[in-house]
């Protein structure tokens, strides 16, 4: 590699370090910084030869952020991951780092936060309200069924 391509391949360390990335960021970020297409491949497997892009390592940190923090149900990180283009037995394995009974519990933190909120007096609107609610959240409508009777 010639020396741009050193200070270029260095940028993406760094930045690669500061978070997990996916392969998409990483390609994404090389079109932001105008790098020519016929490199990408090859910085792409430089840095995952190096353990900057690992997607296994990028799935598990993609579903505890976004449970964690932002509450999602599986469905929605699922449907994150894909955009992502992590493959399924990846998703697989980041999925595991959902507990089950945290999960009950954000899901029924969700109904309840819904709940609060509803000024609708009708119970079947009431009810498909928070359906619709915890279904743009991610969660699985068995499960909301089960909670919201």
């Amino acid at each position: 590699m010639d020396p741009s391509s050193t200070e270029v391949l260095e940028k993406l360390r760094k930045y690669c370090a500061f978070q997990e990335r996916s392969h998409r960021d990483v390609g994404q970020k090389m079109w932001d910084m105008k790098i020519p297409s016929n490199l990408h491949d090859d910085i792409l497997i430089e840095l995952i030869s190096s353990d900057f892009i690992n997607e296994e390592r990028f799935a598990k940190a993609y579903v505890r952020g976004k449970f964690r923090i932002k509450k999602w149900g599986r469905l929605k990180i699922v449907k994150g991951l894909k955009e992502h283009n992590i493959s399924k037995p990846c998703i697989q394995i980041g999925l595991r780092e959902i507990d089950d009974r945290q999960y009950m519990k954000n899901l029924r933190q969700c109904i309840d936060e819904k709940r609060l909120k509803l000024t609708e007096k009708n119970p079947w609107k009431r009810k498909s309200a928070i359906m619709r609610f915890a279904q743009q959240r991610g969660f699985e409508t068995e499960l909301i069924l089960e909670l919201i009777g």
